[in-house]
C-alpha cells in the first residue's frame, strides 16, 4: 500500500511540477488558441554526410507525422499560425557491433542531428529551439544499399518522432 502512495506522490509532483511563467504547457486538451496550422519548409542539410534525398526523406516524414497527429494543420509559410524551421547538422556512420576474431564491423549505426527552431509567427516569437538526435542501424554482413538505406530510415523515423514530441510538448 505504501508503494501505491509512494506512486501517488510522484505523479502530483510530476503533474504540478512545470516550468512557471512559460506559456506553453502540456496538458493534453487543447493546443493555445491563436496557433491552428504549422508550416515546415525543407529541411536544409549542412551535415557534409553525401546522401542527397537525406533532407526530402526527413522533412517528408516529419510532415507526415504532424499530419497522423493531428493536432495542428499543415499550411504554407505564408498562412501558417507557426513555422518548424529543421537543419540538418550532423551525420555519423559509425561501428555499433564488432564481432569475431578480425575484430569486424557487423553492425552500422547512423546517428542525425537536427537542429530545430518553432515560431510563434501571430506573437512573432521564438516558441523553442533545439537540438534533437537520434539513431538507426544497419546490418554490415548483409551488406549493400538497401540495409545502409534502412538504418537511415529508421533514424529518419525515431527523429521525426522525437522532433514531434518536443513540439507537443511545449504546449
Amino acid at each position: 500500500m505504501s508503494r501505491v502512495k509512494g506512486l501517488f506522490v510522484i505523479f502530483i509532483v510530476i503533474g504540478l511540477s512545470g516550468c512557471a511563467g512559460c506559456p506553453y504547457s502540456f496538458t493534453g486538451a487543447s493546443v493555445p488558441p491563436h496557433i491552428n496550422t504549422i508550416a515546415i519548409p525543407m529541411f536544409d542539410d549542412q551535415s557534409g554526410f553525401g546522401e542527397p534525398q537525406l533532407r526530402e526523406l526527413l522533412t517528408s516524414e516529419v510532415t507526415q507525422r504532424f499530419e497522423r497527429d493531428g493536432n495542428l494543420r499543415i499550411a504554407g509559410r505564408n498562412e501558417a499560425d507557426s513555422i518548424l524551421d529543421g537543419v540538418i547538422t550532423r551525420v555519423s556512420d559509425e561501428i555499433s557491433v564488432v564481432e569475431g576474431r578480425a575484430d569486424r564491423a557487423s553492425v552500422q549505426r547512423i546517428t542525425i542531428s537536427v537542429r530545430i527552431a518553432w515560431q510563434d509567427v501571430v506573437e512573432r516569437r521564438v516558441i523553442f529551439e533545439n537540438t534533437v538526435s537520434n539513431w538507426g542501424e544497419y546490418d554490415v554482413a548483409v551488406g549493400g544499399p538497401a540495409q545502409r538505406q534502412e538504418g537511415i530510415d529508421e533514424a529518419i523515423r525515431k527523429l521525426s518522432e522525437d522532433i514531434l514530441l518536443a513540439t507537443i510538448a511545449r504546449w
